[in-house]
């Protein structure tokens, strides 16, 4: 299978900074299969289901902040939205020592100083708790499992932007004991990227309060 061919959103969504989604596109598209990062029938929709899915959320964090990507696995969204933002320093927590050393490696050959790589659960990640202007995730558990381990990262009145698929609204009616018990406020989903990207992301967002 090949690498899908750049969807012409790509460009604006990247702006100056889309040689370097493009070079780690090639990158994924190289290793990512046999490192265990990516299935092998992802090459052909690599661009619009994992790259733009990932990126179209970038306006969505805050200017200047510290974001935390927890189960960052092979840089989606972490590495991607580094790309997309570097205004804002992003902490990957990932427990696998063998995608830290890949998260790493892209860190390194993309020249993203932005990008800090913790080897950690994100429940033993203490040294982040309510350290983080926002949080986010992408594909890694449902809500009522990811919400305990993204919302204690977070500082009082920081944001989840977690990256979620079709069925985050069932997902928030099996939460919902867990979104009061985490204190979220203002609990919605957006759908973003319309008429912008092939696929369209889907967002659970919530504020923190201690």
């Amino acid at each position: 299978m090949t690498l899908e061919i750049e969807p012409a959103s790509a460009a604006p969504l990247f702006g100056d900074r889309i040689e370097l989604a493009r070079r780690f596109a090639a990158n994924l598209a190289e290793h990512g299969e046999e490192r265990g990062l990516i299935g092998p029938q992802e090459l052909p929709r690599l661009w619009n289901r994992h790259i733009l899915n990932s990126a179209i959320a970038a306006p969505l964090f805050p200017a200047g902040g510290r974001v935390g990507d927890v189960g960052s696995g092979g840089g989606l969204p972490g590495i991607v939205l580094a790309i997309a933002r570097p205004d804002i320093e992003w902490i990957l927590i990932e427990p696998m020592e063998r995608r830290c050393a890949w998260l790493t490696e892209q860190k390194t050959d993309l020249g993203l100083d932005n990008v800090t790589v913790e080897r950690a659960r994100a429940e033993e990640a203490g040294r982040y708790e309510g350290y983080l202007d926002a949080v986010t995730a992408r594909a890694v558990s449902a809500l009522r499992t990811l919400i305990p381990w993204t919302a204690p990262l977070a500082r009082d009145g920081g944001e989840l932007i977690l990256l979620k698929g079709q069925s985050v609204d069932a997902e928030i009616e099996k939460a919902a004991k867990v979104i009061r018990k985490h204190k979220l406020s203002e609990a919605r989903v957006e759908v973003i990227g319309e008429g912008i990207i092939a696929e369209p992301t889907r967002v659970f967002r919530a504020l923190v309060r201690a």
